[in-house]
């Protein structure tokens, strides 16, 4: 974490810091310098990662990372790029950009904290939310069905898409270091816990 933040603004119990733990486990087992590393994220819940993260980093627009992110991988090929966000922000709003990612396999690294919700704004259905599920925005129950974000990947053309669990830090850091060596376009979708908003 940066040495100049005194307060993390998380839930307790937010997969988020699970997620940050295994990033930063990822990026000191690869010995990357800070100055080498970008991460850049959208809006919402996970967006405040850049901060919390001892290098060089971006909130960018709801959606925005990965245009963001691929500019900076084009402007200078010799960083480490992780751009990084929630369901909503990059299923929803961003999905254009996410398959648009796949499909250009720039060699940058995609992470998705799927809680399979829209938390910082009161836990509206996301684009992941399962069937009949009751939401703010679905009171009566969740009607429309969701999607597989590793099989919308691998449809698009992406070649290295996994979920794996926010608790399994250990698995997660691998994937993570896995991801980020992988010369391409490579995307994790996060199982995430989120106890305010998550109920089911």
């Amino acid at each position: 974490m940066r040495t100049n933040l005194t307060k993390i603004q998380r839930c307790p119990g937010c997969g988020n810091f699970l997620i940050m733990a295994a990033i930063k486990a990822a990026l000191k087992e690869l010995n990357i310098p800070k100055h080498k590393v970008v991460v850049l994220s959208g809006i919402g819940c996970a967006s405040k990662m850049p901060q919390y993260i001892d290098s060089y980093g971006c909130e960018t627009l709801h959606g925005r990372s990965l245009p963001f992110a691929t500019g900076v991988k084009m402007a200078n090929p010799d960083l480490t790029v992780i751009a990084y966000g929630g369901d909503g922000d990059g299923y929803g709003i961003g999905l254009w950009h996410f398959l648009s990612a796949c499909r250009r396999d720039i060699n940058l690294t995609y992470i998705v904290a799927n809680n399979e919700n829209y938390g910082l704004t009161t836990g509206q259905a996301s684009p992941t939310t399962p069937l009949h599920v009751k939401t703010k925005s679905t009171p009566a129950g969740n009607e429309i069905q969701p999607f597989d974000p590793v099989a919308l990947a691998k449809s698009a053309g992406c070649q290295f898409s996994f979920t794996h669990q926010d608790k399994d830090i250990a698995g997660l850091t691998k994937l993570i270091v896995d991801a980020i060596q992988y010369q391409g376009f490579s995307h994790i979708d996060v199982d995430q816990q989120c106890p305010s908003r998550r109920k089911w």
